[in-house]
């Protein structure tokens, strides 16, 4: 049985994981600044509730394709390649976003960046869950969730001071461009940090095994441990590869029984709950959200910063315990935090009354909202947030890791796209209410599936996931 060794280089590790979550950085970023555009958006392009609900889930397409792809590739030409090629994408879709002239030109420069975010989505967690130690892993895989959370973060705190140096979203700002614009442009920087970083870290020596690279692969394993159990490593590594072909997709299918395997399930699962429980609606749609029970756009986006401030609060202490409770009562305890929250929103809603054609909370139950979704985005952003992502790049087998996160992305970002689609189309109809009950629902299912289909990982080899 493998047993964990400390890193004897543990600040090169750290230096490379983190070069490597700057990915999961630019995913937040790119996923949170079409918050402050949806107005911007609206007037440049003159969409009604369903156009609006597309250009603000475009990009979700782009991320379902780009992260199926994204592993089947990484499996051929590895994981640091695909996230240079992810920055690339960043790159032109921050850029074209701003200058786009309509919907079609937006929505193809959204999709650009969905790739990236899609293939940055699972191959950061990948590629950070290769190089770590086991005994470190869950904290250094959770720092991709802290970037995302301060990609989510930067771009709200980017938005809110555009929006208010120029008076307002859809206001000009820089050179007769609207503040909306620039809130894209600004992710070049992050972007382009990303893609020079990236240059200087090595492959995943997983990845070098599989490909026949084992020299470097050795050196690789050096930076993270000593001469003797580099080796060790490097033959467990070189034995959980050599009794099977080239990654493929029919790996994921049990030859006993011609079916999906049950780590398969479990990995969609958890990617789908993670959505279905409505957090991608607060950090897309937050400004309009909170536009819509009375709130200024400049309060709205306030509100946005706050939550982005909790968010990375609770990702940090989802460091501290990863590794020492587990991943699986995160899960449990954070589908049972956002079911009591989830409830107490709809209960906050359904008291909103209609004031000149827009919704208004009374003061108590406004605050009872604030409170509550603030501590809905803690809860999921201790358990769900960094968990999902961490369980998925380390629950599969070293010889389907890339196929199951491309199925797990791939249903991941679906149903992104979907709960972020059809929001706009439940406000208009069902209203708040109804839109985060359904929510709540979702909530409370997670903890029976967390309690029933989801195995702790916890202190676990890579090479020791096994298949079921």
């Amino acid at each position: 049985m493998p047993t964990s060794s400390a890193s004897q280089h543990p600040f090169v590790v750290m230096l490379i994981c983190c070069v490597a979550a700057i990915g999961g950085f630019l995913f937040g970023f790119d996923s949170g600044v079409i918050n402050g555009t949806v107005d911007g958006l609206q007037q440049a392009f003159h969409s009604e509730s369903v156009g609006t609900g597309f250009n603000v889930a475009s990009m979700l397409l782009g991320c379902a394709v780009g992260a199926f792809f994204a592993g089947r590739l990484a499996d051929r030409f590895g994981r640091r390649t695909l996230l240079i090629v992810a920055a690339v994408l960043f790159l032109i879709s921050a850029w074209g976003s701003g200058i786009a002239g309509g919907s079609l030109e937006f929505v193809i420069y959204r999709v650009l960046g969905g790739l990236a975010v899609g293939a940055a989505s699972v191959m950061s967690p990948a590629y950070i869950s290769e190089i770590a130690p086991s005994h470190l892993r869950g904290r250094l895989a959770t720092i991709q969730q802290v970037a995302i959370i301060g990609g989510l973060f930067f771009s709200f705190l980017n938005n809110y001071v555009l929006a208010n140096i120029a008076g307002g979203s859809t206001a000009p700002l820089w050179f007769g461009f609207e503040a909306w614009r620039c809130m894209f442009w600004m992710e070049l920087v992050p972007a382009g940090i990303f893609f020079v970083a990236l240059l200087f870290i090595p492959e995943s020596p997983r990845f070098l095994v599989s490909a026949g690279r084992e020299s470097k692969a050795e050196r690789v394993l050096r930076l993270v441990y000593d001469a003797a159990t580099t080796e060790r490593r490097l033959g467990e590594i070189r034995q959980s590869l050599s009794t099977r072909h080239q990654p493929r997709l029919s790996d994921l299918i049990n030859p006993a029984t011609g079916k999906l395997l049950k780590l398969v399930w479990v990995g969609i699962g958890l990617a789908v709950f993670q959505q279905l429980v409505g957090i991608n609606v607060v950090f897309y749609y937050g400004a309009v959200l909170w536009q819509a029970v009375g709130f200024s756009e400049n309060d709205a986006l306030m509100i946005n910063v706050i939550s982005g401030a909790v968010s990375i609060a609770a990702c940090l202490v989802t460091i501290g315990l990863i590794d020492r409770i587990g991943r699986k009562p995160l899960l449990w305890a954070g589908s049972l935090g956002m079911t009591l929250t989830l409830a107490l929103l709809v209960y906050a809603f359904s008291t909103a009354d209609m004031v000149n054609g827009s919704l208004a909370l009374s003061s108590g139950n406004g605050v009872l909202a604030l409170i509550a979704a603030n501590i809905y985005v803690f809860c999921f952003n201790v358990s769900w947030g960094p968990v999902m992502w961490v369980m998925l790049g380390e629950m599969f087998p070293n010889q389907v890791r890339g196929s199951g996160l491309a199925i797990a992305g791939l249903f991941q970002w679906v149903a992104n796209f979907a709960i972020t689609m059809t929001f706009p189309i439940m406000l208009a109809s069902i209203g708040l209410t109804g839109a985060y009950g359904f929510y709540a629902l979702c909530a409370l299912i997670s903890i029976f599936f967390v309690a029933r289909f989801v195995r702790e990982t916890k202190g676990l080899e890579l090479e020791e996931m096994v298949y079921e």
